[in-house]
């Protein structure tokens, strides 16, 4: 299953975010180290389901459909607060950076509104510049890939020096458990070489693209109810342009996700509004009516699930689709319309979604048939969202 970690540093509002996003009770707390074992739980991630578009009554087994809407689970982890150093064990540094390892993607939660120190002790909004906490997450990140790195080249700088063996393939031997392909690796290479026998520096710049690749960081701009915090939203983007970084008020959101599961509210996680139930009190609809006017009504929503969402797309270059047995029925085998929604990458040929629902079914794969034209669709053939394919096998 797909993975996304969050991570941050103590008081940020990491394991505020994680509960919000997957309604699991982490224990949150002023204190470092409160989340030692890494919290696990489900999110969601927002698709359109076909069912509307064919008239049809949907049956989801892998996700669910909600009046044509389809959320798909993504496995969530919540990782030990990172503190300075963590890459030389400082903290839980090794035990953190050692969770991450099966991540497709990390979504970095900062206290946008700078009311905490390097250290996450809380302090006066604004004393705390939260750009240092984006740098110094990617810096300690990539210093740990580093040592990974050196690690495994101890043995093997003769054979690269000799021409024995091949670059690629070496620092796939390496750095392969990260989750990234000896073929990724490769085209890096040849896009920005880099000498294996060269000093911190230079071997340090490799890293960060290796990182980039195999572990991108979304930045999810926290305590966006804080006043401090919008200014320092557009600082951080104007100095990390190429990252995504999104609004996020986890609090209200956490807030919002519970008023609904105990029915005073009606909700959409996502949304940019609720409705309230009558027998709301007053205190509780004055609550409510602040996180309306400082959040949803100035940012549009809350941000926690469009931070899921657009790191996925976005980031990710992620897409979904819809494999079923039968195209005329978008059936399985069992009768179930609409039963499974993937996600998978942009430029996925319908032979690999094959694999992917099963290698039996990809081994005995002869071709595919999209479901809206009719048309067959070849081996090689790239997916595109929201397509609905029959995948035909030999018998």
């Amino acid at each position: 299953m797909f993975q996304l970690a969050v991570v941050g540093k103590t008081n940020s509002g990491k394991s505020t975010f994680f509960s919000a996003a997957t309604m699991v009770d982490a224990e949150i707390g002023g204190r470092p180290f409160v989340t030692i074992k890494p919290n696990r739980g489900l999110a969601y991630l927002r698709a359109k389901c076909p069912c509307k578009e064919f008239n049809v009554q949907c049956q989801p087994k892998n996700s669910r459909c909600e009046d044509g809407l389809r959320l798909i689970p993504i496995d969530v982890i919540d990782v030990a607060g990172l503190v300075p150093g963590a890459h030389l064990g400082k903290g839980l540094g090794n035990q953190f950076l050692d969770d991450l390892i099966r991540a497709d993607a990390l979504i970095h939660v900062v206290d946008a509104a700078g009311a905490t120190d390097e250290q996450g002790n809380p302090t006066g909004q604004g004393s705390h510049d939260p750009l240092d906490d984006v740098r110094f997450f990617e810096e300690e990140l990539d210093y740990w890939l580093l040592g990974i790195l050196k690690k495994g080249l101890k043995g093997s700088k003769g054979r690269v020096r000799g021409g024995q063996g091949d670059p690629s393939k070496m620092l796939h031997e390496r750095l392969g458990v990260l989750g990234i392909g000896e073929e990724a690796l490769h085209q890096l290479l040849k896009k920005s070489p880099v000498n294996l026998e060269g000093d911190d520096e230079e071997l340090l710049d490799f890293i960060t693209a290796v990182r980039k690749i195999a572990k991108p960081i979304s930045v999810a701009a926290n305590k966006m109810d804080l006043h401090s915090a919008v200014d320092n939203l557009q600082r951080m983007k104007e100095a990390f342009p190429q990252t995504l970084i999104l609004p996020v008020c986890a609090e209200a959101d956490l807030a919002l996700r519970r008023a609904a599961e105990h029915g005073l509210i009606d909700y959409v996680p996502g949304g940019s509004d609720f409705s309230m139930k009558h027998d709301i009190s007053e205190a509780q609809a004055q609550a409510l009516g602040k996180i309306r006017e400082r959040i949803l009504s100035a940012f549009g929503s809350t941000g926690v699930q469009e931070i899921i969402d657009r790191t996925v797309y976005d980031f990710l270059k992620m897409i979904i689709v819809y494999p079923v047995a039968n195209h005329t029925h978008l059936t399985d085998t069992t009768g179930n319309v609409l039963p499974d929604a993937f996600i998978v990458p942009e430029g996925t040929t319908a032979r690999e979604l094959a694999y992917k629902v099963h290698t039996d079914i990809g081994e005995k794969f002869i071709g595919a048939v999209d479901a809206r034209t009719k048309r067959k669709l070849g081996e090689d053939h790239p997916l595109e969202n929201c397509d609905v394919v029959e995948i035909l096998t030999s018998r």
